[in-house]
């Protein structure tokens, strides 16, 4: 047998087996609970492995699963039957959470860990480790499921390409994310696995022709069902697919429309060609077919999940449960516009390829950029694939019109049946529109989504990553010349497969390793030396600040060095923080030691570390302005700080006895421009915010603050928009209000000129019941409906619907 052909007929087990060393390795090198909502499913896991049932969603009294209480349960008990020999009373202690960490953004100087991890987690697991790492294998089993029943559904799509089929199983086995998902404690893995095999059965019913519907009664058509045991036992399996699909993940209930309408067309397909005086009758027959058939399939799947979905009615007067999911979740502020949602696409696309953590690592960006360009391509070859396969069939249909309309005896038989022949080589229209179908169906669910939840994530599509992957696979063969099929896709195969090899030790692993341990060189170079002593527990040894000066928008880099003096039984939060001459704090940094992955129950005594945090300072900061870089550390829990005992007096801002150290002075400085506090805010490309001031930023309770706008307007502007100014305390608090057109209605924005400037003041007079503290000056335009306009960032993306100004201290009269 030669190689080429061996590839192809038994490639799919090496692949696997590539799969599994690979996915056994993200899920062993990746920590626990920094996979995507791991910190949630697992313990949704735990507490049925316990024996205490599903929990009932309470969103005052969220438990430690979250919004994960709300899922389906057939991978949870799975998983819980997998490992409720195991003791996991540790699991408290396992699941040491980060408060401080940055869930969701990716920042430049750490702070990335959604857990604390301690030496409980390496070799040999025991415990809570123990079933974590075992679930986690047994959602790579169900990854490799996923990988071969791409493999299947490719090979159905795509019956004369099987080179294309080993593609397709390659690309979704070595992409990065769905290794990293496959390597997790999360139900995605049962419900791509489910998903996957449901669509590649369900193609596998269309090209697989079930009997002529008979003239009979419909009860004979039902005996010729169940007598066909072939039919019966695929309509069984198809029903018992959705069913626990549909008891995994509810994503997957786009799959019933889709069985619906396989059904409906292989009962049309079946139909013989009656004489019109019989048509009706033979259509009566198809009806009862299909009915017959739609009732074992969907009864089968309803006698599966149903009871879930009747739970979810009985319990929060929801079919599907979002109501509560959603309480728990959270939501925006506002419904996403399809535009905010198409804005929001680059971390999308992260997402899909790989962004790992709590979707706060991510890869090298030219890593991105390759596969976009894949993606890219693959779109255009979709559209050039599907105008080919249409224009074939035109000239097809062109071809045997005259045949078929011919009178002469001798002529068409053969040569249709030549073309026909031809025309079953060829894929089929119904497979491709079936894997579009679905694809499009797990999108839109997913769009209807984020449009009231933050989850524009490429990884909530995965439930349709095998024919996604289909098709990308296919339009990549579509517009790759023929002659460079091999080595381009050998060369798409190993650039996959190397990334996702290289994944879990370049971008993973590393962001979560211990910071390295002081040498006494490096502490001999510390810039500048303090020995401030915080309660005889940790020690400041010194500290570097990289500038004098910060411009709004900016960001200040210090460095802080610490040694433990003790071993500690509590854990202390480190707090850098940059106040103004008000005593407001403009910009903060807060984290755990090592940013975020050394609490100090885990140090030990004469350990040191140098901790570097980028503070940014928002945009919108008031400058010019004198501030200073304070320090310190306090208990999270309670908010208690922790007294400086002692530090070297020299040191003229070195004060015992105080909570808090500063270092050094801080210039704010104003972003050149004639505009006090320049700024570029665009509201919907109509209306740009210039610049504002304000005449004090310290007033009491019924004092009156005066600010003003400049605004310039981008284009000619129909409406006229209404300007909102407030000071907002926390939660919807307001305390103090003023709406207005601008210049009190003397310059509305439709007789604005484009680009002119426009000085706009406003009076806010603080309500005389405002408690003493800090607040914010909350500005944005509304339209005549009270619709809000959105500001658009820099890059295009939409965000909010308001804007945060500077902050103003409140004193007491």
């Amino acid at each position: 047998m030669k190689l080429g052909v061996w590839i192809l007929k038994f490639g799919i087990w090496p692949l696997l087996f590539g799969f599994l060393i690979l996915g056994f390795t993200y899920a062993s090198v990746t920590p626990l609970f920094e996979a995507s909502d791991e910190l949630w499913h697992y313990p949704m896991v735990k507490t049925l492995a316990d024996g205490n049932g599903l929990p009932v969603q309470d969103p005052a009294n969220v438990g430690p699963w979250r919004q994960e209480g709300s899922q389906p349960p057939l991978y949870y008990y799975l998983a819980a039957l997998a490992t409720f020999w195991i003791d996991t009373r540790d699991a408290e202690e396992i699941r040491w959470l980060n408060p401080h960490v940055d869930n969701g953004v990716i920042t430049p100087d750490g702070n990335i860990n959604l857990a604390i991890h301690t030496p409980a987690e390496r070799l040999p697991w025991r415990g809570t480790v123990l079933a974590m790492r075992l679930i986690r294998f047994l959602s790579v089993l169900m990854g490799a499921g996923t990988v071969y029943f791409t493999f299947r559904l490719a090979r159905e799509v795509i019956p004369d390409r099987p080179g294309l089929a080993l593609t397709s199983a390659a690309v979704v086995a070595f992409t990065p994310m769905f290794l990293f998902i496959s390597g997790a404690v999360n139900n995605d893995n049962l419900a791509m696995l489910l998903s996957s095999a449901t669509l590649w059965w369900l193609v596998r019913m269309t090209s697989r022709q079930s009997s002529v519907v008979s003239h009979q009664s419909s009860v004979a058509n039902l005996q010729s069902l169940i007598t066909d045991y072939r039919s019966f036992l695929s309509h069984c399996s198809l029903g018992l697919l959705l069913g626990l699909a549909a008891l995994t993940k509810e994503s997957t209930l786009g799959l019933f429309p889709l069985a619906a309408a396989v059904l409906a067309w292989n009962t049309l397909r079946a139909l013989p060609s009656p004489d019109l005086h019989r048509r009706s009758r033979v259509l009566g027959f198809g009806v009862w077919d299909l009915g017959f058939r739609s009732v074992l399939v969907f009864g089968l799947a309803a006698l599966i999940a149903g009871w879930w979905y009747w739970r979810n009615y009985v319990l929060y007067g929801d079919w599907l449960g979002l109501n509560a999911f959603i309480k728990v979740l959270g939501q925006r502020a506002a419904p996403a516009s399809l535009a905010q949602l198409w804005s929001e696409r680059v971390g999308f696309m992260q997402a899909y390829w790989g962004l790992f953590g709590g979707v706060n690592v991510p890869m090298s960006g030219w890593v991105y950029a390759v596969f976009n360009t894949l993606a890219v391509l693959a779109v255009i070859g979709l559209a050039v694939y599907f105008a080919r396969l249409l224009a074939g069939e035109f000239g097809r249909r062109r071809r045997l019109a005259p045949l078929l309309t011919s009178h002469d005896s001798h002529t068409p038989e053969r040569e249709i049946a030549h073309d026909s022949d031809q025309q079953e080589t060829r894929p089929g229209y119904f497979p491709i529109l079936l894997s579009f179908a679905w694809v499009a169906a797990v999108v839109i669910s997913l769009v209807r989504w984020a449009t009231v939840t933050w989850s524009s994530q490429g990884r909530l599509v995965f439930s349709a990553i095998s024919a996604i992957t289909v098709l990308f696979v296919l339009g990549l063969f579509a517009v790759v010349p023929r002659r460079a099929h091999s080595l381009f896709f050998s060369a798409v195969t190993v650039f996959f497969f190397s990334i996702s090899a290289i994944a879990p030790f370049v971008w993973i692993a590393p962001k979560y390793a211990d910071p390295p341990t002081l040498t006494e060189a490096q502490v001999a170079a510390i810039p500048h030396h303090l020995n401030a002593d915080f309660g005889g527990e940790m020690k400041l040894l010194g500290y570097d600040v990289a500038s004098d000066s910060v411009r709004p928008g900016a960001a200040l880099t210090v460095t802080l060095y610490w040694q433990s003096q003790i071993a500690m039984d509590r854990d202390w939060s480190v707090f850098v923080h940059l106040i103004d001459e008000n005593e407001i704090v403009v910009a903060q940094r807060d984290t755990y030691p090592g940013l975020g992955l050394l609490p100090t129950r885990r140090m030990w005594p004469g350990q040191t570390l140098a901790d570097q945090y980028v503070i940014r300072v928002p945009a919108a900061t008031y400058a010019p302005s004198a501030a200073r870089v304070e320090v310190g550390l306090y208990d999270f829990r309670t908010g208690e700080r922790l007294s400086i005992t002692d530090c070297e007096l020299r040191i003229a801002n070195c004060s015992p006895s105080s909570d808090a150290l500063t270092l050094s002075s801080i210039s704010i400085a104003a972003n050149p421009g004639e505009i006090p506090n320049p700024q570029s805010l665009n509201f919907n490309n109509e209306i740009e915010l210039a610049g504002y001031k304000l005449d004090r930023r310290v007033a009491a309770s019924g004092e009156r603050l005066t600010l003003t706008l400049y605004w310039r307007g981008l284009k000619r502007i129909s409406a006229n928009y209404s300007v909102f100014t407030h000071v907002r305390g926390e939660g919807e608090s307001i305390w103090a209000q003023m709406d207005s057109w601008p210049q009190r209605g003397a310059a509305p924005t439709s007789m604005w000129t484009p680009g002119a400037l426009i000085e706009d003041t406003y009076d806010l007079t603080l309500d005389a019941g405002t408690p003493p503290g800090v607040y914010d000056i909350e500005i944005g335009l509304y339209d005549s409906a009270g619709d809000r306009l959105q500001l658009i960032t820099p890059d295009g993306r939409l965000a909010d619907n308001f804007a945060y100004l500077s902050k103003v201290r409140v004193i007491a009269p």
